[in-house]
Parts: C-alpha cells; structure tokens; sequence
C-alpha cells in the first residue's frame, strides 16, 4: 500500500543518511525513494527470471499480494501466494512476452507508479527496474553458471519488449548500461557518492 511504501522509503532515507553521518534532511526524498524502488524491485524481479530460465513458468501476482518484512541493508525477506508459482511451462519467446506485460507492467509498474509520489521520474523508475533484470540475471548466472547465457538472453529480451524498451542496452555482452541513474550517489555528503557499475553517469569506455 501506499503508506507501506511510504515508510519504506522514510526508513531508507534515514538509513542512507545515517550512513553517510548526515542527519535525515540531508538526503533528498527523492533519492531515498529512488534507492527504496530499486530495492524492492530487485527482490520482486529475481524469483521471476529464476523460475523463468530454469523451469520456464511464469511467476504471476498482484502488488497488494506480496507479503514482506521492512529490514533494511540486506534482501528484503518476501512471501508470494503459492497460486503465484501455478502456470504451465511455456516457449522462451511468449514466457518473456508474458512476464513482460503480466509483471513489468503490472505490479512492477504499479511500484513505480507509488514512488513516483516522491518525484522520482518514471525515466529513473524505468531504469531502476531495468536494472533490476541485469541484476536478477546476473545473480542467477553466479549461482548456475550453466545457464548463464540463457539468464542474459532472457532478460535481454524483457529489457527489449515494452515497458523496459529502450531503458538500457548491452545486457547480452555483459556490460549492461542503464541510460538513467538511480541518484544514490546524491546520498553521500556534499553528493559526490560513487557510481554503480550500471550507472549511465559514467563516462563513456
């Protein structure tokens, strides 16, 4: 709900400050609930693309199913409905156009939709998700490097397929670039907070 994600980006706000020796006032909303998306979005896209490339089901629920526990600095803990876990095996290409269309733009969108409040732009909260599906993927290939390139091919093709189209490139390469960043370097003092490796804040290689 929005008052759950509310609080979820306060406590990240206050978390990133204390982190930075900083009091709260000194991060900007906006960044706290840029960080708070990322986060959430990472945990409700991993499971997805893991049961995705390695059985081939589509993981399908509503936002207001999803069951977590606010800990902060670490995975958050998550429970989805076993219903979420029932479809059929299907071919690559219409597993990806499902989970693009039934999860990207579903529940995912409606997250992104919640902290947009915050006056995160939807270009950073589609880059936040995007880079979400580099992460989930490249998890994925650590734990089962045998099927590491069908990881990067599927979510490849999510990030090719609306609502992620055009959000990042270079997933397939291993050198995955997002064209937004996330604001947290903006956390640090005097805002100069390192980059991620996905950022598109850094200079051209």
């Amino acid at each position: 709900s929005a008052p759950l994600l509310g609080a979820r980006a306060t406590a990240v706000r206050q978390w990133l400050a204390a982190a930075g020796g900083q009091p709260p006032e000194a991060v900007e909303p906006r960044v706290a609930a840029s960080v708070a998306h990322l986060g959430l979005a990472a945990r409700l896209v991993s499971p997805a693309l893991a049961l995705a490339v390695l059985h081939a089901r589509p993981l399908a629920f509503a936002l207001d199913e999803v069951r977590w526990r606010p800990v902060l600095g670490g995975p958050v803990p998550l429970a989805l409905p076993a219903a979420a876990l029932g479809g059929p095996q299907r071919d690559p290409d219409l597993l990806a156009e499902q989970l693009a269309a039934g999860l990207l733009a579903g529940p995912l969108e409606e997250l992104a939709a919640a902290f947009a409040r915050f006056g995160v732009s939807w270009h950073i909260l589609r880059g936040n998700t995007a880079s979400a599906v580099n992460g989930a993927a490249l998890m994925l290939a650590r734990a089962r490097p045998e099927r590491a390139a069908r990881a990067r091919e599927f979510a490849a093709s999510l990030l090719a397929r609306p609502p992620l189209a055009g959000a990042g490139g270079g997933i397939e390469e291993g050198a995955f670039r997002r064209r937004s960043c996330c604001l947290i370097y903006r956390a640090a003092p005097d805002r100069k907070g390192a980059l991620c490796g996905d950022c598109a804040l850094h200079r051209p290689r």
